[in-house]
């Protein structure tokens, strides 16, 4: 017997919308998005303007050796502008890298009313200085710190710490502090250190020791300077054994040794033979 199957529903196939109806329909949906703009921006705004969202309490972290908590708030809150909403982070990190001492801030929103600050304080390294200025002082307010970087600081505050001097054209420092770094760590096994160490406009290198000698490095790449400073320090030992007079001066610039002068007693010392007998060397005295 056979099976009748069951007459299908028709379905109904929806009627597009009249013109008119699908315009007013696009005209409802871009209102509504307009004004849900608008109140978002109304809102932001009066955020951004709002006293009811003060910053009421800096909280302040990392190094202060240099400045003191009242100190730092007295400089650069007054250059802080806004409420929790409306301050500009970029500015306030300004605000509080222009206090003295501060290299470095980073500035965060905590909720609902607290600036979070950590400072990073410059490390002094050296005293800084133009090659041009009088070498015999510390020209303008100007220091090294640790990274190679120059700043400005009051020199009362590091008058405690017994700071090198670097002499050379801007833009040098950071080359400077690591010469200073490799030579005087050559020169240590002599107990001598450098008290200032200046690098010319032509690129020739010049320390001065803080027993008042004067060693001439010459010129070319830090790694030369470095190599005649090494050789000096390798072989000086033993000229002292024959003339133990101090030392007043000495020019590394000799391709083959350098030369000397003792308190009384000029020499030049010849390094290019590998037998080369520092208690040989001619001396003449003056």
């Amino acid at each position: 017997m056979a099976r009748r199957l069951p007459t299908p529903t028709p379905i109904a196939v929806p009627q597009p919308l009249p013109g008119d109806v699908r315009v007013m329909n696009a005209i409802s949906a871009t209102v509504f998005v307009l004004a849900l703009v608008g109140t978002l921006m109304a809102a932001h705004a009066w955020l951004m303007r709002s006293s009811w969202f003060p910053i009421r309490q800096i909280e302040l972290q990392g190094d202060m050796a240099r400045n003191s908590v009242p100190t730092i708030r007295a400089n650069a809150t007054p250059l802080l502008a806004g409420n929790f909403f409306s301050i500009d982070l970029q500015q306030g990190r300004s605000a509080f890298e222009a206090v003295p001492w501060v290299r470095r801030a980073t500035v965060r929103r905590v909720w609902p009313d607290t600036l979070v600050v950590k400072l990073e304080e410059h490390r002094p390294a050296a005293l800084w200085q133009d090659p041009a200025d009088d070498t015999s002082s510390t020209a303008g307010d100007r220091l090294v710190n640790d990274q190679g970087e120059v700043f400005q600081a009051n020199l009362g505050d590091v008058e405690d710490l017994d700071l090198p001097r670097l002499a050379g054209p801007e833009g040098t420092a950071a080359q400077m502090l690591a010469v200073y770094g490799r030579v005087n760590g050559a020169l240590a096994p002599l107990k001598l250190n450098i008290r200032q160490l200046a690098l010319s406009h032509r690129g020739s290198w010049r320390a001065e020791l803080d027993t008042g000698a004067i060693i001439e490095l010459g010129r070319g790449s830090d790694d030369q300077v470095v190599a005649r400073s090494e050789r000096f320090a390798r072989t000086f030992e033993d000229v002292k054994t024959r003339w133990p007079q101090p030392l007043d001066y000495a020019d590394l610039r000799h391709t083959d040794g350098y030369a000397l002068r003792l308190r009384g007693v000029t020499t030049s010392l010849n390094t290019s033979s590998s037998n080369a007998n520092p208690g040989a060397a001619l001396a003449r005295l003056n």
